[in-house]
């Protein structure tokens, strides 16, 4: 299922204000891609160009190309609702929804698609993706009760196991170990490593040690001044950015020397 994409002179608009500019980059199937940088840089408003769910911003657009295996997701008659069908996103915090139940927050974006399944079949896609996210022992008792009861980390694998019911080629996660703690932590990273292997991963963090840990490549994002666009700086296998990055930006930042 897993997709590349090739991001060619993407400039991103809130407005007329211009808030990352000028990135390329491809992303490569089956890997984890981890963006990195100081706050306000842009890299998760990057990360949200590539489902277009920036365009939930009113008056956000974005100008250059973002393929998926050759479609351009920006063409004309793309529907950017479909887009998220291919491209599913985890996001900061956990966010089931309160009011269903562990079962019913998994199949909520298949049901949302209007996709009719056998009973069966919907169990059997519950259990699936419950699996995928290392979930399913810790809840398949419990699969009617309230998905907001679960811990943090376990709600954080249950809006995974929900994006991925949808059968996605990419998954887009912004920091989303930042709320968690130690032990979850290292559960969501376990799983993005076993992940890879179905789905493109790309993940937004500031965790210098979770992107070392989880990714296979690194781009760091940075901006010059305040107020002015932020952008990518450099990209290179994860190995390379932490131990010998070709940019002194790139260099100061990984080294702790500012960020």
């Amino acid at each position: 299922m897993a997709k590349r994409i090739e991001v060619k002179d993407l400039d991103i608009y809130y407005d007329k204000f211009l808030a990352v500019q000028g990135v390329s980059m491809t992303i490569e199937p089956r890997s984890v891609t981890a963006l990195i940088g100081p706050s306000g840089c842009g890299k998760s408003t990057f990360l949200r160009t590539l489902n277009r769910m920036h365009e939930l911003v009113p008056k956000a657009r974005a100008v250059g190309k973002v393929l998926m295996d050759g479609h351009d997701l920006y063409g004309p008659q793309v529907d950017p609702v479909a887009v998220r069908r291919h491209i599913g996103m985890v996001f900061q915090r956990p966010n089931p929804f309160p009011t269903m139940s562990i079962y019913d927050n998994v199949v909520a974006g298949v049901r949302l698609n209007n996709k009719r399944m056998k009973r069966s079949e919907m169990d059997a896609l519950v259990e699936r993706s419950l699996r995928s996210a290392n979930l399913w022992e810790e809840v398949k008792d419990r699969l009617k009760r309230p998905g907001s009861g679960l811990s943090g980390g376990q709600q954080q694998r249950l809006c995974i196991a929900r994006a991925i019911a949808v059968q996605p080629d990419v998954l887009l996660m912004d920091e989303p170990c930042s709320a968690l703690d130690p032990i979850s932590t290292q559960a969501i990273e376990d799983l993005m490593l076993e992940l890879k292997q179905q789905y493109t991963i790309v993940i937004v963090t500031h965790n210098m040690q979770q992107a070392a840990r989880v990714s296979d490549v690194t781009g760091f994002f940075n901006l010059r001044s305040i107020g002015e666009p932020g952008g990518l700086v450099e990209m290179d296998e994860t190995t390379k950015i932490f131990s010998s990055p070709s940019n002194k930006a790139t260099e100061d930042y990984v080294s702790g020397r500012f960020g």
